[in-house]
């Protein structure tokens, strides 16, 4: 037992400067967004965007040698993937299914169709194809946590992630602050206001804010549609992963059909829908989800080459809000067109 221990601290004994580096830049970016909080109302600049510039704005000062690169790599990758599979416990299939098929089948579409639009909008705009799928994966689906999710399966470069995740979430605070203002423009009722809230806007905590103003009906609808959208990263991330497997030249490295953090998002999801993991823990697992999200962010940034995000920035913006007004247009097209509140 004694040599097990011994062997375990040699091997991530020369991880722990990197984690630690991550960990101080994740806190900074925690305490940054309480103070936006209580000063503000509202964290503008959230911890997971706060933690990527954290890194970006370090690493132009200073690059990491061997010692720190280790922790950084492990943090951007191992740790990404455990915040994945933690992720699963925010979702309940019974939850989903009280929808009834109409909806859950227009929200895949939807779904599916703004993964289309935002990868042909990327790509008409001479985006990398990596960079292209960030895109359509954080506008289709659920923001920073797909773009995060998609990445290592895609093998997206630091670079790309960061500058999708920068300025989808830039776009996602725009979002919050404007949609209410469909309620009387688009004559949308609570439920249906709701329906489209969950259908664009990018996180679940972004979603509370965007309905909140509106009532409880939209609240209660908004959060079930994002949780649903949520659901569908497993398939879609299984999805990516076949396109790439078709892609790769001969020889070369195959990409797992079936990365084992879905797989663990899968099972997560099955045990919380089933009734083994009580509300404690479901609340756990989602903090502790958040909080390793938050430090793979701030060691993402701290392999950014802040000249490669300025390349693509006009590029990227643009690709983003074409995708997001696709995906609007498409949610008030749904709730005008199926009977939903």
């Amino acid at each position: 037992m004694r040599h097990e221990l011994g062997l375990w601290a040699r091997r991530a004994g020369p991880l722990v400067p990197g984690l630690l580096l991550c960990a101080a830049i994740a806190a900074g970016a925690l305490t940054l967004q309480a103070l936006e909080r209580r000063l503000l109302g509202y964290p503008y600049l959230d911890a997971v965007v706060a933690a990527i510039l954290g890194g970006v704005a370090l690493r132009t000062w200073w690059q990491p040698d061997a010692r720190w690169r280790g922790g950084i790599a492990f943090c951007a990758k191992t740790v990404l993937e455990i915040a994945i599979v933690l992720l699963g416990a925010s979702i309940s299939f019974g939850a989903v299914a009280a929808f009834g098929l109409p909806l859950l089948l227009a929200i895949a579409v939807t779904v599916l169709a703004a993964l289309v639009a935002g990868y042909g909008f990327s790509r008409l705009l001479n985006l990398p194809p990596r960079l292209a799928v960030l895109i359509a994966f954080g506008n289709a689906i659920c923001g920073n946590s797909a773009i995060a999710a998609v990445a290592p399966v895609i093998g997206a470069r630091a670079e790309e992630v960061a500058s999708s995740i920068a300025y989808t979430a830039i776009l996602g605070v725009l979002v919050v602050l404007s949609l209410p203002l469909l309620v009387p423009l688009a004559g949308l009722s609570g439920p249906q206001y709701g329906v489209v809230a969950g259908l664009t806007v990018y996180a679940v905590p972004q979603v509370l804010a965007a309905t909140l103003p509106v009532g409880l009906a939209s609240v209660q609808i908004g959060t079930l549609v994002k949780l649903v959208r949520v659901l569908m990263l497993g398939p879609m991330v299984l999805a990516a992963s076949v396109w790439m497997r078709a892609r790769a030249p001969a020889g070369t490295a195959r990409v797992p059909l079936v990365p084992w953090f879905i797989l663990g998002f899968l099972v997560m999801a099955a045990i919380r829908s089933l009734g083994l993991m009580p509300d404690a823990a479901v609340s756990a697992a989602t903090t502790l989800a958040t909080l390793l999200t938050i430090a793979a962010m701030a060691a993402l940034g701290l392999g950014v080459d802040v000249r490669v995000l300025g390349r693509a920035g006009g590029r990227v913006t643009l690709a983003v809000v074409a995708s997001l007004v696709l995906l609007l247009a498409i949610s008030l097209l749904l709730v005008h067109t199926l009977p939903l509140g």
